[in-house]
């Protein structure tokens, strides 16, 4: 890590920063001249700073502030190491990092953690898990009262009007796009195609698979934190939040995930369009946790407007082979890369938990050898099926109620989530629609 400084002379400054339960990233700046203390000892700050809500405040009765004196936490570089943040106009750079107990043991309420107990659940079994994410988000002019589509770089025109798979509306923005695969690169963030959804100045970047789930999450959470601050840069907002527009489908963050062996072997595969019997378990699994883990899909107040009949977002828990309008969708294709697609979580997620819920509930219904029931077709909407949690009290409830979020979650996450959900679904009972809006437009 010290010699990437010493590659770069330019970098003046580091960032060191880590997740909270909210996804945002928590830390300090610190001059590169001392960057070798914190790469050799860690840094320290409360744990209570990774139980934020998302305004940034502490969590009222959290037993990590005063009950506990806000005692510190220790944090340690993540293997990431050094990123440059394209995004600033002064050379800097970012450290990621993690939290741990004094004693070394990693501190059960850290997002990446909780990925980290659930990827350990495979290795235990020999097996590896394959992520790979879609990331859909807003380009937005938020320059005045009312959200509207960025003008066009190009024309200086506001095209409003829904774009799917439109050139023209990537092309407008081909000078942001450019710079945004450029800073990947940089970053090192595996950014494959990139498409205009269905949504006003919507978009979707996929991220390549990646045999290592905490570096799909970290490069999920990476690429989050970088569209937004290049945005920036060139005029508008980019926002990853669910459904900023009443009359247009929100934006969603499917995950595809397969299973190898320890020869390499994906478990998934039967040499058919079927899957095997792991496949079907896992599918099993997936599907118990998703009411339980809805809370972690649909993490804030703005999410569960995205999350209605028709509007391209899963409302009923199910599954298909090659239908978008099930919950869990087995993609055709080659059968050496079959896979399942979950498409439940919202771009307002947080990867790691996210990554957490959808692996660890797999791994429950590979554990149990769970059968799922038949797999659906035609239009899931018109389905009677058992229904993912409608509104954010309720997946609040099905959270703390749920034995599979209890197999997935160290005791100590699911208490803090809980308490976190609780807090801000109180305060922002107290706002304004347009309000919430302004709170989720950058911090999610």
């Amino acid at each position: 890590m010290k010699n990437w400084l010493r590659k770069h002379p330019q970098v003046r400054t580091i960032r060191v920063a880590a997740a909270d339960l909210n996804g945002q990233a928590r830390g300090k700046r610190i001059p590169t001249r001392f960057a070798d203390k914190v790469v050799e000892d860690g840094t320290r700050f409360p744990m209570s700073v990774l139980n934020l809500d998302i305004w940034g405040e502490d969590i009222d009765d959290s037993p990590l502030v005063f009950e506990s004196g806000d005692a510190d936490g220790i944090l340690h570089p993540t293997e990431r190491g050094f990123l440059p943040m394209p995004w600033l106009d002064a050379p800097s750079a970012l450290l990621p990092i993690w939290m741990f107990h004094e004693d070394g043991r990693p501190y059960g309420g850290d997002p990446r953690h909780a990925l980290r107990a659930v990827v350990d659940r495979y290795k235990s079994r020999g097996l590896t898990p394959v992520c790979a994410v879609e990331l859909e988000f807003f380009l937005i002019d938020d320059s005045g009262r009312k959200l509207q589509v960025p003008l066009s770089p190009r024309s200086g025109k506001r095209r409003k009007a829904a774009e799917t798979l439109s050139i023209r509306a990537l092309d407008q923005f081909d000078e942001f796009f450019t710079d945004l695969y450029d800073a990947c690169e940089e970053m090192d963030i595996p950014a494959d195609t990139a498409i205009s959804e269905a949504g006003l100045g919507q978009f979707e970047i996929n991220l390549m698979h990646c045999d290592d789930a905490l570096r799909a999450a970290d490069d999920a959470w990476l690429f989050k934190m970088l569209v937004k601050g290049l945005a920036r840069r060139h005029g508008f907002a980019a926002s990853f939040m669910a459904k900023p527009y009443e009359d247009y489908p929100g934006s969603g963050l499917h995950t595809h995930f397969s299973v190898l062996d320890k020869n390499g072997n994906n478990v998934f595969d039967d040499g058919g369009p079927q899957g095997t019997a792991i496949m079907r378990h896992a599918v099993a699994g997936c599907m118990n946790a998703m009411a339980g883990c809805a809370l972690v899909f649909a993490p804030h107040a703005n999410s569960f407007d995205r999350m209605v009949p028709g509007a391209h977002a899963p409302t009923g828990i199910s599954w298909a082979y090659e239908n978008r309008t099930s919950s869990i969708r087995i993609p055709s294709g080659s059968h050496k890369a079959r896979r399942i697609e979950h498409r439940v979580s919202g771009g307002d997620v947080n990867p790691y938990l996210m990554l957490a819920a959808v692996l660890g509930a797999a791994m429950n219904g590979i554990e149990d050898g769970a059968e799922p029931p038949a797999p659906i077709t035609g239009n899931a909407y018109a389905a009677e099926l058992p229904q993912i949690p409608g509104d954010w009290k309720s997946a609040i409830d099905a959270f703390e109620n749920s034995e599979e979020v209890k197999r997935i979650f160290a005791p100590e996450m699911v208490r803090n989530f809980i308490l976190t959900k609780r807090q801000e679904l109180h305060y922002m009972q107290e706002l304004t629609p347009q309000e919430q809006v302004e709170i989720y437009l950058d911090t999610v």
